[in-house]
């Protein structure tokens, strides 16, 4: 048996005596791992069940976690919702609650995937402690306002006249007042919207947005239902960026933008 050592090892540990330990124990048990005096953890650590609440309750677990990120809205319970909801969406209801349902897809929790979900959460803690980074629940107007003209914007804001029926709804009012706010902004701006797709375009690339430079590339989302409803949009990135800039960073990227659209909006 290989035995994972804990980070702390002081006398007495009890990582030789794993093995044994674990020969008297039921690898089938159904109740908890209890340990009054648990020191290093490193028996508990080796021979505790998992705990796969996922595959063995399967949506009944789902649902009592939603019901409880809907009252307690912690944090962990969001993290879990989003891996195991359907297709990874975010989505919340007119209540604010989040409402998407529960993922069927076999094997959702394999150990792979839980590895590579810690690895994203402790690249991001590390992100966190070495960068100088301030967090301000505030509205996207006074955040505007306080870039300098040396400062870099990037916007993503909800996609508008795309799922605007659920809470705190993106509209063209909203659309209306970012636009003057990055109009006004004294640095630069980058802005993440959509240009088209198959059916129909953004009617604000061309009513508000054309002043300014738009690159296109087409991309492809996997949040339909089936895969016949899966098709490709082709996003924009609308910018106040000079052309030496975009061209440098479209000779280092892999492919080429789809078109450009000067500030003329030929």
């Amino acid at each position: 048996m290989k035995v994972s050592t804990p980070p702390i090892k002081p006398q007495g540990i009890k990582t030789k005596l794993v093995p044994w330990i674990g020969r008297l124990v039921d690898r089938e048990l159904a109740g908890r791992w209890i340990e009054p005096f648990m020191g290093t953890g490193v028996v508990g650590f080796n021979l505790a069940q998992e705990g796969a609440r996922l595959a063995d309750k399967g949506e009944a677990h789902y649902y009592k976690i939603r019901d409880r990120f809907n009252q307690d809205h912690q944090p962990l319970d969001f993290l879990f919702l989003n891996r195991a909801g359907f297709n990874g969406m975010i989505r919340f209801n007119r209540q604010g609650d989040f409402n998407v349902p529960f993922c069927r897809k076999p094997g959702r929790f394999a150990p792979a995937y839980i590895t590579k979900i810690v690895n994203q959460v402790s690249h991001v803690a590390r992100r966190l402690q070495t960068g100088d980074f301030i967090f301000t629940c505030q509205g996207f107007e006074e955040t505007i306002r306080a870039g300098g003209a040396e400062d870099m914007i990037y916007c993503d804001p909800p996609y508008l006249g795309r799922h605007t029926d659920y809470y705190n709804g993106w509209d063209g009012q909203l659309e209306k007042a970012l636009f003057k706010a990055l109009s006004r902004a004294p640095g630069k701006f980058i802005l993440s919207t959509w240009h088209h797709n198959d059916y129909r375009e953004n009617e604000y690339i061309n009513s508000l947005w054309s002043q300014f430079n738009v690159l296109t590339r087409a991309h492809f989302y996997h949040v339909g239902a089936s895969e016949a409803n899966r098709r490709p949009m082709v996003e924009a990135l609308i910018t106040n960026c000079d052309s030496a800039f975009y061209a440098r960073d479209e000779r280092q990227d892999q492919g080429p933008l789809l078109e450009r659209h000067r500030a003329s909006g030929a």
